[in-house]
C-alpha cells in the first residue's frame, strides 16, 4: 500500500466549490496585492489566535526578519533560540547581522529547552525566539520570566503551530510577536508562500504595516528602511477559508496520534521497545508532523521507503553543525540533545486524511522491521 507523507487533495476537494468561485473573484478584480481580502485574513487569524493585531506577510520566514527589523535587531546583538529547527529561523538572525546564541532542546518535546535560557543571556541578549516545534508549545511560562526579568523581545516562532495552546493561550498570543507560516504543507496552508504576523501592541503593528511595504508610509515617504513583505490578496483568499476548516482538520490529526498510540500498543510487537512516541505536554497539540524516536533509524528509514511509506527526518543536521554557521565556534558535542533527534528522529504521516488502513499499514511495517 502506497502512504504519502502528505496529500493536499482529498483536502482541496472537500473545499474546491467554496475556493474556486473566490480566485476567479479576484482574477475579474485584478486587486492581487494587500486590499481586503488582506484586511479580512487578517482579522480572522487575529481572533483565531487571540491577538488584537496581525500583519499579512510573504513567508514565515520573512515574519521572523520583519519582527526582528521592527525591534531594530542587528550588528552586535544576540538572539538565543534552538538549534534545533528549520534554517528560516536562524536565517533570519543572520541576514540582519545579528548573532544566534543556542540552548539546547528537551528531549521529550524537542523543543527549546527554556531552562537553559538564563545561563545563555549576556548583556548583548536582545531577543528570544522560541520554536513551537511540530505543533507543540514551548514552556512559555518560563521563557516569558526569563524575558521579563531581562526586558529582552520574545518572538514566537509558531511556523508549525497555529492553534496550539499552552495553558489555554494560542501560539502567537504571547510573546511580543508570532509568526506563522501558510507553506502549502503546514497545517494551515495557502496556494504558494505567505505567513503572518501576530502582534499585541499597537505601535509595534502599525511599525510592522509600514516596514512590510518597503518602510514607506505615507507612500513614497520613508521612515523606515523595510522591505517587500507584501501578501498576496489569493493567498489570503485561501487561508481564511481553510481557517473555518482548521479546527476539524485540527481533530482529525489528534484522532491520528491517537490511532497510532493504540495500534503501536496493540500491533506494534518488538518495536514497542525501539521506538519512542511523541509526548504531549501541552493542553493543545495540533501535530503538524507525528516524530518518533527510532532505534537504528536509518536502516528503518529505508525499509519504510521500501514499501512506500512516506516519512522524512526533520532535521538531519543541527543549525550549530551547518557549514554556514561554523563562525559561530559551536562543536559536535554542544548540544547532545540537538544531535541526538537529529540522529534518531523520522516523522510519520499524520495528515487529517489518512486512512486506518494506511496508519496500520505504517505501524505493521515497523513492526516487521523490528521483528526481523
Amino acid at each position: 500500500m502506497k502512504v504519502p507523507l502528505l496529500d493536499l487533495k482529498p483536502q482541496y476537494k472537500q473545499i474546491q466549490d467554496e475556493i474556486e468561485p473566490l480566485l476567479l473573484e479576484i482574477c475579474r478584480s485584478q486587486a492581487f496585492i494587500l486590499g481586503p481580502k488582506v484586511q479580512e485574513c487578517e482579522a480572522a487569524v487575529a481572533a483565531y489566535c487571540g491577538t488584537d493585531y496581525a500583519v499579512g506577510v510573504t513567508s514565515g520566514s520573512d515574519g521572523l526578519i520583519l519582527a526582528l527589523m521592527a525591534e531594530g535587531i542587528g550588528a552586535g546583538d544576540e538572539v538565543i533560540t534552538t538549534p534545533y529547527t528549520f534554517f528560516a529561523t536562524v536565517g533570519a538572525i543572520a541576514r540582519l547581522g545579528a548573532k544566534p546564541v543556542f540552548v539546547d532542546i528537551d528531549p521529550l518535546t524537542f523543543n527549546l529547552d527554556a531552562t537553559q535560557l538564563e545561563a545563555a543571556v549576556t548583556p548583548q541578549t536582545k531577543a528570544i525566539i522560541p520554536v513551537h516545534l511540530y505543533g507543540q508549545m514551548v514552556d512559555m511560562d518560563a521563557v516569558m520570566a526569563v524575558a521579563q526579568a531581562h526586558h529582552l523581545i520574545v518572538i514566537e516562532d509558531a511556523a508549525q503551530a497555529i492553534g496550539s495552546e499552552w495553558k489555554g493561550r494560542r501560539a502567537g498570543s504571547i510573546g511580543d510577536y508570532g509568526c506563522f507560516s501558510f507553506f502549502p504543507s503546514k497545517n494551515l496552508g495557502c496556494f504558494g508562500d505567505g505567513g503572518m504576523v501576530t502582534l499585541r501592541d499597537a505601535a509595534k503593528a502599525k511599525k510592522a504595516v509600514i516596514l512590510r511595504n518597503h518602510g514607506s508610509e505615507p507612500k513614497y515617504y520613508h521612515q523606515f528602511v523595510g522591505g517587500n513583505f507584501r501578501l498576496d490578496a489569493l493567498q489570503a483568499a485561501v487561508v481564511t477559508i481553510k481557517l473555518q476548516h482548521l479546527d476539524g482538520w485540527t481533530a482529525a490529526r489528534q484522532a491520528n496520534a491517537e490511532r497510532y498510540r493504540r495500534l503501536f500498543a496493540e500491533k506494534g510487537g518488538a518495536a514497542a521497545d525501539q521506538v519512542v512516541l511523541p509526548v504531549a505536554q501541552t493542553n493543545r497539540h495540533i501535530y503538524n508532523q507525528f516524530v518518533i524516536r527510532a532505534q537504528r533509524r536509518d536502516e528503518l528509514l529505508a525499509h519504510l521507503r521500501q514499501r512506500e511509506i512516506g516519512v522524512e527526518i526533520y532535521y538531519p543536521v543541527p543549525l550549530h553543525l551547518q557549514d554556514c554557521f561554523h563562525s559561530l565556534g559551536y562543536q559536535q558535542g554542544d548540544f547532545p540533545e540537538s544531535e541526538r533527534a537529529a540522529k534518531e528522529t523520522i516523522a510519520l504521516p499524520i495528515y487529517p486524511d489518512l486512512t486506518d488502513e494506511m496508519a496500520e499499514w505504517v505501524v505493521a511495517s515497523i513492526a516487521e522491521f523490528y521483528a526481523g
